[in-house]
């Protein structure tokens, strides 16, 4: 048995150091291991013993990992993941599929005939982004990958009611929006880390797939795998999304819940006798 394992990567497998939750005491708290370097900066964070589990999934020969992630090319090539480099990795939330580290041009080609049949472009996305945003709160606005939008704001100056109309006007046009941290994104709904899953899975003779994420962008991916898990915090915790029978939500948050979920998908892939 060949299992897929894909699972989101911030706030969900790595952490920044706000988000890492250590709120332990100092002398008890995990050694962490950092797997990113941004602007020769420390910027991404596993507890040791969670690289230590994921270098061993990810060596099994029967298990294939899959980092599943919105972001960018360049911003996912700059992680280290201990362990074997991934074969297959899912950027810009489903539209770049990378193997061995070069973008898929039939699979790019896949979803831009889809994006065109779907929705609406992203260039009238983008620019009422601009064009409703408010400088006062606005610090950056950002195109990904000509696939989707997204600004980076002053979270405590952004209103709530803000949010909600954007939703209500991309949702017409067949997008949707999601709040992380400091970003706001605004995603094609056919833009699905899903869909991408499922044709790893079809490359790969996968018969079972796990999988995990935090937020409303990782939603259709949690449905779409066998068994599939959410950390206690996060866009789905805070809505109080559990998806069904097949998603299970976690207690744990911050970088112990990065650890649990590989501890997880382990456990899994024991009782399937991969």
């Amino acid at each position: 048995m060949t299992v897929l394992v894909a699972s989101d990567l911030d706030r969900t497998l790595i952490y920044s150091s706000a988000a890492l939750g250590l709120t332990m005491p100092d002398p008890v708290a995990p050694r962490l291991l950092c797997v990113e370097i941004h602007e020769s900066k420390p910027l991404s964070f596993m507890t040791e013993s969670a690289a230590a589990l994921l270098a061993e999934l990810a060596a099994s020969p029967e298990v294939v990992f899959v980092p599943t992630t919105t972001r960018t090319r360049k911003q996912y090539q700059r992680i280290r993941f201990p362990g074997p480099p991934a074969r297959y990795a899912i950027c810009a939330n489903g539209g770049q599929l990378l193997v061995d580290g070069a973008p898929d041009r039939d699979w790019r080609r896949t979803v831009a005939r889809r994006l065109a049949a779907e929705c609406a472009p992203l260039e009238e996305v983008h620019q009422h982004l601009l064009a409703v945003a408010d400088p006062a709160w606005l610090r950056k606005a950002r195109v990904a990958e000509d696939l989707f939008t997204y600004l980076v704001v002053e979270r405590a100056l952004l209103p709530a009611e803000w949010i909600k109309q954007l939703e209500e006007w991309a949702g017409e046009r067949g997008w949707a929006v999601s709040l992380q941290g400091r970003k706001i994104y605004a995603v094609p709904r056919p833009l699905t880390k899903s869909a991408a899953m499922r044709e790893v899975a079809r490359r790969t003779g996968a018969s079972h797939t796990l999988a995990a994420g935090d937020s409303l962008l990782d939603a259709d991916l949690l449905l779409a795998a066998d068994e599939a898990w959410r950390p206690g915090h996060g866009e789905l915790a805070d809505a109080g999304w559990h998806g069904g029978p097949g998603v299970r939500a976690l207690a744990e948050t911050g970088a112990l819940a990065g650890e649990e979920i590989i501890r997880a998908f382990g456990r899994a892939v024991a009782r399937l006798g991969a």
